[in-house]
Formats: C-alpha cells, structure tokens, sequence
C-alpha cells in the first residue's frame, strides 16, 4: 500500500505512452501529467533527508505541502497522531527545530497560558553571567567504583533493539558519539549497532536479562562478565520499574524478533519475547545490593546504578535502609517518570499508575538526603524531557543529569504514528522489517540528534547565565516557581518540603509521607514491616 501511488503513476505513464503512439497524439496530455509524478517517485526513493518520503514515495509531499502553506498546518501534523499524554505543541516545535537546526526565535512573546496550573518558570538575575563556553557534566562513580564517568547534563534514554530499528540505534548512537553524550541501550540487549559508531554506552539490565540470561531467563554472570568488560559500555544500569508501565513487563511480538535480536538477547526465534514484571536475581534490598555489587566487580569497576519508577515509598526507603546495613552503594539511581513512553501498554498502566517525574524526583532526593546518602549518590531522572529549561528544573529540585526517549525519537524522524507495536513504522524508527528501516538515512539522522542535543545544552547555558549563576551546581528549588492555583505561586522550596541531611536518621522526622514510610521499612524485605 506504501507504494500504490508509485506504482499506479509508472503504470499510467506507460499506459498513456502507449495511447499516444497508437491511437492519438493527444493522449500526451495524460503522460506529461504522470510522467513527473514518476520521476518524483524515483527521487523520493534515492533521496536520504526523509525518511517518510522513501518509505512512502509520492503520498507523502501531502504532509509537506500542508507544512508548507503555513505554521498552523505544520503544527497540525507535528500534534496529529497523538493520544494519552501528548507532547504539548511548544515541546514538539521546540524538538523539530533544534533537530534540524531551524532558528527558534519568536515573535510576540510566550505562546503558553501563564495562568495554568502547570505553569512554571525560572527566575533570573538582575545581573546575569557571561554565558559559559563549558559543556557542564557530572562524574559518576562513588569509592567503590573505580572506572567513574564523566557523563552529560542530556543523555539518550532506554529504547531497545528489536523495539526501535537497527538504522535508529546506529544513529542514535553515532549522534551520541559526535557530540560526547551517552546512549543507554533499554533492556534489549547490547547490540552490534550498538557498538558500530562507538558512542558511550550504558548497558540496562531488565527483568528479562537479555544478553546474559541463561535458557530459563535467569541471569548469566560469565555472559554478563564478557561484555560488561566492553571499554564502550561505561555504566551499568538495573532496570526495576520504567515510568510507562512500572510493575508490568514488556513483551516484543514474535514477528519483529529477527535472527539479529534472537542472539543479541539469547532468545528463541518464533515466539513472542516476554521480559517479566520482576526480577529473579534479587527478591529483598539486602540482595539488590549485593547484585550491585557482583555487577560492579564482573564489569571490572564501572559505575553501577538502577532505574525505577517510584511506587509504594516505604519500599525504597528499605532500599536506602539495605544501603546502610550493606555498606554497598549503587553510584546512581534513575527516576523514571510515571509520563514516560513505551512502545505498547495498558492504557491503565500509561495514564495511572507510578508517580509522575517531579514527584517521585522530589521523593528520591529527599529519601537519600534523610539517609546520609545523597552526596555518595548520583541521581538521574526520565520523563518526557525536551527542553532546557526541564533540565534546570530538573536539577533544582535534585536530579544531576536527564536522559530523554521521545525527543531523541522525533530526532531521528519518529512522527508518532503510533505503529510501534505493529512493525508497520512509517519512518523506519520502531520496524524491524528492512524495506521500512532502510528508509531511515544513519547520516542524516544522526546529525539531527547531535544538533538535537548541541542546541538543547546551548540553551541550557544561556539559561544559567541568565539566572545569575556560573553552573548547574549552583541550582536550588528556589530558583524556580511555579503556579499552585490562580492566584498563588510558590518556589519548589516552598511547593515541597526538602529534608535537611540525616534527618531521617537522627529522628523524629515529621514529613507527612517519609517519617511513616520510614518507620515500616526494612532492609530484609519489600513488605512493609509494623513497628520496624
């Protein structure tokens, strides 16, 4: 069906030819009309910059054309195709141009209702800096890591192979490469793609321990060990729970498992792929901590961390109560935000369960700060972040870098049709079936991300400037404000309450949600445990 206008004008072409030779010269009218639209076929077939046009020739200059006849078309299809928890108009504009390195300035000032409830902003200086030339960063890697990274404020979030395209990880990944960002993998796999362009890689080990599994699903340590060692990978991450579906699983169909998925996942070919809701390695927080540990030493020392998206609280603060009995600390732990993406779950699951980002972000932070822990731990922090100025919020209120899924998606070409689950992709991002992702130029794609990302921290420093400050290391929650109702605002300092250093340790607590949490937590279980 892709290619039914092609065809349909090849065959009319020929046909009117055929007309005008035989029966009458007139009949060149109907050829010098499908003629062009022939040739045009051809060059969206040879063409590289769409991916849309060769995937689907001729068809898809409708799209360009509405785009074309004005701002409000194009915002139309950049919005169209959406359900669930849409990116906002602001935040797809925002991704289209930086990708394709479109000047964003624009006139008549700020397009967004300034009386929302969700509106928010940050609050600048009556004396800004000269903006910074520094590409800021942050190390990853406490005393017991002994190969730490230096890692982006802006990183690539998880999306596995056999979830999205080969051509979309190489140039997700040489993207990564050419601006000096990371690439987390999703728990698909470490795949060659992975590693052609040679991009930093964090390699994410889910429920399902695709790539160092043994035949039951369990987890493999002299299959982990071989790769983990990959002087590519620089960080380790155990996936728990991710913002889209946390507590559910995944499952990737039969049909877009390849020969290339199978072996990179040591998973049988023809049928369907099935990661589980929970872990096997780990079934209490005294063992997630030594599992972080064995990750730890089997990768020779590189930094090790876990994702999750924050559910029943007492049940991370057992994590933190582990960490302090076990003496073993992980070097980073991911928030992943109850609005992250997938590519196919219960509608349930995506609009309602699992904290939303700033909440369970505020909730880690002053989880680790209660316990003493905060500064031997990195934080990280996922869910639809797209803009520089998420990121400084981000940071104020207690991440240390973001990583972004959807963003980078829409870099490499994504106009969410939402055909992730159906190997029918229209641009060769979320396909498996090669006439589709071949679609998909690596080049071309990956300079957008680079571009995405370049633009992005570009901004981010001309915000810092603006603010007063000389690095993200200088923001507080007070540094932004946000409307609670119509006629009130409040900083985040004020919005939430931050807890003060061992403030859970040296009792008694008063936070409405941590003190009660706290006192039912235990390092020998996720259950909650009465009088702990």
């Amino acid at each position: 069906m892709r290619y039914v206008a092609f065809i349909v004008s090849i065959v009319l072409t020929i046909v009117f030819v055929v007309l005008t030779a035989v029966i009458s010269f007139w009949w060149w009218i109907g050829w010098a009309i499908t003629g062009p639209l022939c040739l045009l076929g051809i060059y969206d077939l040879l063409q590289t910059r769409h991916s849309i046009t060769r995937s689907v020739p001729i068809l898809a200059h409708l799209r360009f054309l509405m785009e074309s006849i004005s701002p409000e078309m194009r915002q139309y299809f950049l919005e169209s195709n959406t359900s669930g928890r849409p990116f906002n108009r602001d935040q797809r504009s925002l991704i289209y141009e930086r990708s394709k390195d479109i000047e964003g300035l624009k006139p008549f000032g700020t397009e967004l209702n300034v009386y929302s409830a969700e509106y928010e902003w940050m609050l600048h200086s009556i004396a800004p800096k000269p903006k910074s030339s520094e590409q800021f960063r942050t190390l990853v890697g406490g005393a017991q890591c002994t190969k730490p990274y230096s890692c982006s404020l802006l990183n690539i979030s998880s999306m596995s192979f056999g979830a999205i395209s080969p051509n979309a990880i190489m140039a997700l990944n040489k993207g990564a490469k050419q601006a000096g960002f990371a690439h987390w993998t999703g728990e698909g796999g470490y795949s060659s793609y992975h590693q052609k362009y040679g991009g930093d890689i964090v390699w994410q080990i889910g429920t399902g321990y695709f790539g160092c599994r043994n035949d039951d699903g369990t987890f493999n340590a002299k299959l982990f060990g071989e790769q983990a060692v990959d002087e590519q990978i620089k960080m380790i991450e155990i996936k728990i729970s991710q913002g889209a579906k946390p507590g559910h699983g995944g499952v990737l169909p039969a049909a877009k498992i390849t020969r290339e998925i199978a072996e990179t996942r040591k998973i049988p070919m023809g049928q369907d792929c099935l990661s589980p809701p929970g872990h096997s390695a780990f079934t209490t927080p005294v063992e997630l901590c030594h599992y972080i540990q064995q990750l730890r030493e089997l990768s020779g020392g590189k930094p090790v961390g876990f994702k999750l998206c924050v559910g029943m609280p007492h049940e991370f603060l057992a994590i933190c109560k582990a960490i302090i009995k076990t003496g073993i600390f992980p070097d980073f732990v991911n928030v992943d935000g109850g609005e992250g993406g997938t590519g196919a779950a219960p509608p349930e699951f995506s609009n309602s369960m699992g904290a939303p980002l700033i909440e369970g972000l505020v909730f880690v932070h002053n989880s680790l700060v209660g316990c003493g822990l905060r500064d031997k731990i990195k934080v990280a922090c996922a869910g639809k972040v797209t803009s520089s100025a998420q990121i400084i919020r981000n940071i104020a209120i207690g991440a240390d870098w973001c990583c972004a899924a959807r963003g980078f998606m829409m870099a490499v070409g994504c106009i969410q049709a939402q055909k992730c689950h159906t190997n029918t992709c229209p641009v060769g991002v979320a396909t498996q079936e090669p006439s589709r992702f071949h679609a998909l130029n690596v080049p071309n794609k990956a300079e957008r991300v680079k571009q995405f990302h370049t633009n992005t921290m570009e901004s981010f420093n001309e915000l810092i400037a603006a603010m007063g400050l000389n690095g993200p290391d200088e923001l507080r929650p007070y540094h932004v404000s946000k409307r609670i109702e119509p006629n009130k605002v409040m900083t985040y300092e004020l919005a939430y309450r931050f807890l003060n250093s061992g403030d859970l340790l040296d009792g008694p607590c008063h936070h409405p949600v941590l003190a009660h949490a706290w006192s039912v937590a235990s390092p020998e279980t996720f259950a909650p445990v009465a009088n702990n």
